[in-house]
């Protein structure tokens, strides 16, 4: 067996896998415009067309906007904002919306980290150079603690985002080892990065839920030109999480 690799960040050395041993987070689903995301997809791509939207429907994909806390990680603790696209798996032929759909419903679905503001400069560093994760730097003011729970961003002086997700149906605690896809297009690469959770606990679901207002960032425009649905399709949270980084490879 090979040794861990190793890499150096800000002087500090990072050895892998990265684990967050406890973090917490809330979510919305949003659809979009397919045309729409697959052009915002392809400005950061260096090869076009190599991800492609995964289409729930015809014309329409999913966008995730997310929020995370990392209270205790290799990278130490952070706050995180994500915007996602669902994607297809670029080695297959395009899913049909029904098979999507059902890759949805599993939650094997891939997900390209299109954008990733971070309020830490070691993690953004460590984001940057180990996984090419486009990580920039914003401020946070969230709030995980309450049944509604309420994140915004602002970054370079103007809001970005402002979301609030209500409360879910709870959902069973997990302890399955489950292995997640992320893209990430950073300096000419594309990467995937295996992101395993290892166990959840507090987690809540349910349809629709959340509240989102828009900001006058170059972020929130972009958000706006993928035409969301007025509505989420869906919203979750979760009080705690457990997950394992491993090295990318290029795609």
């Amino acid at each position: 067996m090979s040794a861990p690799s190793t890499h150096d960040v800000l002087g500090t050395p990072v050895t892998m896998p990265v684990e967050i041993r406890h973090a917490r987070c809330f979510v919305a689903g949003f659809t979009a415009d397919s045309t729409a995301v697959a052009r915002a997809i392809d400005a950061e791509s260096p090869r076009p067309g190599t991800l492609r939207p995964l289409r729930i429907r015809p014309g329409r994909t999913m966008c995730m906007l997310v929020f995370v806390d990392y209270v205790d990680g290799d990278l130490g603790p952070y706050n995180e904002f994500g915007v996602c696209f669902l994607v297809e798996d670029p080695s297959v032929p395009p899913a049909s919306p029904v098979r999507a759909l059902r890759s949805l419903l599993r939650g094997d679905a891939r997900a390209l980290v299109h954008r990733l503001p971070v309020d830490g400069d070691f993690t953004l560093a460590a984001g940057r150079g180990i996984w090419g994760f486009p990580k920039t730097l914003a401020e946070f003011d969230v709030n995980h603690s309450s049944a509604t729970k309420h994140g915004r961003l602002v970054a370079d002086g103007a809001l970005v985002a402002d979301l609030s997700v209500k409360p879910g149906i709870k959902v069973p605690d997990s302890t399955a080892d489950t292995v997640l896809h992320a893209y990430s297009q950073l300096d000419g690469t594309t990467r995937m990065t295996p992101w395993r959770l290892t166990s959840t606990s507090g987690t809540r679901t349910r349809i629709g839920g959340a509240s989102l207002t828009l900001g006058a960032h170059p972020i929130a425009d972009e958000l706006r030109s993928l035409r969301l649905g007025r509505h989420a399709l869906m919203s979750s949270s979760v009080d705690r999480i457990t997950m394992r980084f491993e090295d990318p490879t290029v795609v």
